[in-house]
């Protein structure tokens, strides 16, 4: 191999080239093009070996972006960046499947970053395909039309969670951060919260929690079982 592209010693532009003529022909176009796509331009011409490891991420996207396929298929495409680098990698993703058609796949095990990301979600448990569906249809539960969990943060707690736990008899527990949380309609939110100042209890929050990726996944797929 020319020592020209000794892996520490391409520049960007140089890299994609020698991966451009891998295959059929591409223009120099295409390859700025790429570069533009997922935001290397003001650093294209630097060397492989200064770049962070969430540049060396957006290079390997451009490689595989070369030939302009219709379907873009990553492993953990998020793996070892930081929150900066999670957010603007997921944006590129976003913007290559929105604004140029490109079907993308990804294989994670990161569910929150995959709730942010995907619009379809599918699950796979012991070499077996559960189901795909819409993450937002996935994620809602079956009562969720008629019933919300809503947390409350109140004071004092014990007095309030008594008496969420008279009025919502077995749909009232604890939840994180000592808020009470109690399944209900949404229409009960006011009148509950009425209630709870009529009782002299004071009301600092109320909110209505859905369940995540991450909760309904462990539903579906039975909470400590590989997967």
């Amino acid at each position: 191999m020319n020592p020209l592209f000794h892996s520490h010693l391409f520049y960007h532009f140089l890299n994609l080239v020698h991966y451009a003529r891998m295959g059929q022909s591409i223009p120099t176009d295409r390859i700025q093009e790429v570069v533009k796509q997922v935001g290397m331009e003001k650093r294209i011409h630097e060397k492989v070996g200064r770049y962070s490891l969430g540049m060396r991420q957006r290079l390997g996207l451009a490689q595989a972006l070369l030939h302009s396929p219709s379907l873009l298929v990553l492993d953990e495409p998020t793996n070892g960046l930081d929150p900066a680098g999670i957010r603007e990698f997921r944006e590129h993703l976003r913007t290559l499947a929105r604004e140029h058609g490109v079907a993308v796949l990804i294989s994670s095990h990161l569910l929150s970053e995959m709730e942010l990301t995907c619009d379809r979600i599918a699950i796979i448990q012991e070499g077996k395909l559960v189901g795909v569906q819409n993450v937002n249809d996935f994620v809602e539960t079956e009562t969720s039309k008629d019933e919300v969990s809503v947390h409350f943060t109140v004071e004092p707690r014990e007095v309030a969670f008594a008496l969420l736990k008279e009025r919502f008899s077995g749909k009232t527990e604890w939840a994180e951060g000592h808020r009470i949380a109690v399944i209900m309609g949404r229409e009960d939110i006011p009148e509950t919260v009425a209630f709870l100042i009529q009782e002299n209890i004071k009301v600092y929050g109320v909110e209505i929690v859905a369940k995540t990726l991450e909760d309904k996944f462990l539903e579906v797929t039975g909470g400590n079982q590989v997967v």
